[in-house]
C-alpha cells in the first residue's frame, strides 16, 4: 500500500512540474493580454518604428514620409502606409471623411488611386510630402492613421492570434509580419496569410496543443525566405530581434526590453512606453 501511495505521490508532483512548465510556455488565454491598448500597444509600436524609422518614438513617425526605393512608391505615417499598395490612400479617404472640409490632402486622391499598384509619383510629388508632413499637425489626421492601423494590421493580428493562442510576443510578431507583408491569402506564399499557413505545417500551434517556442519559431523560419525575397528586407534584424524574445521565453513582452536593429541598439523602459503613450492620448 505504502509502495502504491509513494507512486502515486510521484506522478502527481511529476504532473505539478509539467503543468508548471506548460503554464509557463502556454499562458493562460485568459491572462495574455493583447497589444491592442496600454503599455502593450505602445511596446510594439516602439518595436516596430525601430525598424521602420530607426528610433523608438513611434509618436513623431505620423509625419513621415519618402520614397525608399522599395517598389512601393511613397511610404509614410506611423507605420509606413504606401502609395503603391492601397493603404496610404485608405488613410487619406479616411482623413476627408473626418475632415471634410479644408483638407490639403483631399486633392491627391484621385492621384492615389491611379498609382495603387506601382511605384509611379505621377499627380504626387513634392507638393504631396509637403501637405502630408502639415496634415500631421492635424489630430484628426493622426485619427485616420491610427483608424487603418487597427483595421487592416491590428485587429488581423489579434483575430489570428487569439485562434492560434498567442500571447503578446506572438501578437508582436504577427502585427509586423502584417506591417511587411500585408495580410493576402493562404495561396499568397509573401503575405501574411501564406507565411502563417507554412508555420502551421512545420508546427502545431498553441491551439493545437503545440508550444508558443515551437510555432513561434516556425513562424520565423517560414518568413524568413519571403524576407530574402525582397532587397529592402534582406537584412533580418526584425527576426533576430523576434527570435531573442522567443528565445528569452518572454511572451508577454515583459519591459525593460533590449534588442539591436540593423546595426544599433535600442532599449524601451515601462517609463518610456508610458510616456509614449502619454503623448497620443
Amino acid at each position: 500500500m505504502k509502495h502504491y501511495i509513494k507512486l502515486f505521490s510521484t506522478i502527481l508532483l511529476l504532473g505539478l512540474i509539467l503543468a508548471g512548465c506548460m503554464s509557463n510556455d502556454n499562458q493562460s488565454k485568459d491572462k495574455m493580454g493583447t497589444i491592442k491598448t496600454g503599455i502593450a500597444r505602445s511596446t510594439v509600436f516602439a518595436l516596430v518604428s525601430s525598424a521602420e524609422n530607426s528610433t523608438t518614438d513611434y509618436t513623431k513617425q505620423y509625419s513621415y514620409i519618402e520614397d525608399i526605393g522599395d517598389g512601393r512608391g511613397y511610404t509614410g505615417g506611423i507605420i509606413g502606409f504606401t502609395s503603391g499598395t492601397g493603404d496610404m490612400l485608405a488613410v487619406v479617404k479616411k482623413y476627408t471623411h473626418l475632415r471634410p472640409r479644408n483638407n490639403i490632402l483631399a486633392k491627391y486622391l484621385l492621384a492615389l488611386k491611379k498609382v495603387n499598384g506601382s511605384a509611379s509619383h505621377k499627380g504626387l510629388g513634392k507638393n504631396f510630402i509637403v501637405a502630408w508632413k502639415k496634415a500631421a499637425d492635424d489630430s484628426r489626421f493622426i485619427k485616420a492613421q491610427d483608424a487603418i492601423l487597427n483595421e487592416q494590421y491590428m485587429q488581423p493580428a489579434l483575430k489570428y492570434s487569439k485562434k492560434d493562442h498567442l500571447g503578446q510576443l506572438g501578437q508582436y510578431i504577427y502585427y509586423d509580419a502584417l506591417v511587411v507583408h500585408g495580410p493576402g491569402t493562404p495561396k499568397e506564399k509573401n503575405t501574411f496569410q501564406g507565411i502563417r499557413h507554412q508555420a502551421l505545417k512545420y508546427a502545431k500551434s498553441p491551439s493545437e496543443g503545440g508550444s508558443q517556442h515551437a510555432y513561434l519559431l516556425a513562424f520565423l523560419r517560414a518568413r524568413k525566405p519571403i524576407m530574402r525575397e525582397e532587397q529592402a528586407h534582406h537584412d533580418l534584424s526584425r527576426l533576430n530581434t523576434q527570435r531573442q524574445f522567443i528565445e528569452d521565453k518572454n511572451y508577454s513582452l515583459k519591459l525593460p526590453l533590449k534588442w539591436k536593429m540593423y546595426g544599433d541598439t535600442y532599449s524601451l523602459t515601462k517609463k518610456q512606453a508610458a510616456d509614449f503613450l502619454q503623448k497620443t492620448q
